[in-house]
C-alpha cells in the first residue's frame, strides 16, 4: 500500500514539474516580440544592431535635422550627446514632438538609419523618460529643468 502512495507522488511531482515546464516556455514564446530593449545613439553607434531587431531607442531630437518628407514621412537625428543617429518615421507625430524634445522610438536599425514606427515624445515641461535621461547624463549633456 504505501509503494502505491509513493509512486502516486512521484507520478503527481513529475507531471507538475512538466506542466511548470510547458508553462514557461509558453510564456517565454509569447513574450518574444513584446520585449523591446532600450539603447541609447551612443551604444547604437558602438554595437549596432541586427536590422530584424527591434528595440527602443530615445534622446534629444537633434536641432535643424528636422526633415518633413512627402506625405507622413518625417526625418529626423536624434542625439545624446555622444552619438546622432538618423531616424526616419512615416505616419503622424505627437503633437508636443519638435526639436531638442525629449523623444522615444520603437523600430529598427536598417542601413545606418533607424526606421521608427512607434514615436513617444515627453508629455509636459518637465518629463523626461528616465532612460533618456540616464543616456544623457552619462555623456554629461543632461540638464535640470529649469537650468540653462
Amino acid at each position: 500500500m504505501k509503494s502505491l502512495k509513493k509512486q502516486r507522488r512521484i507520478q503527481v511531482i513529475i507531471v507538475a514539474a512538466l506542466a511548470l515546464v510547458v508553462a514557461t516556455g509558453l510564456i517565454g514564446y509569447a513574450m518574444r516580440d513584446g520585449i523591446n530593449f532600450f539603447r541609447a545613439p551612443s551604444q547604437v553607434a558602438e554595437e549596432p544592431p541586427a536590422p530584424t531587431e527591434v528595440f527602443r531607442m530615445g534622446g534629444l531630437v537633434e536641432e535643424g535635422t528636422l526633415v518633413r518628407g512627402q506625405g507622413e514621412t518625417v526625418s529626423f537625428s536624434v542625439t545624446d550627446g555622444g552619438a546622432s543617429i538618423p531616424v526616419q518615421y512615416t505616419g503622424v507625430l505627437p503633437d508636443l514632438f519638435g526639436e531638442n524634445q525629449g523623444m522615444i522610438g520603437t523600430g529598427s536599425y536598417v542601413n545606418g538609419v533607424f526606421q521608427a514606427t512607434e514615436i513617444l515624445a515627453k508629455h509636459d515641461e518637465t518629463y523626461m523618460p528616465k532612460e533618456v535621461v540616464d543616456a544623457l547624463k552619462e555623456q554629461g549633456v543632461y540638464q535640470e529643468p529649469g537650468e540653462g
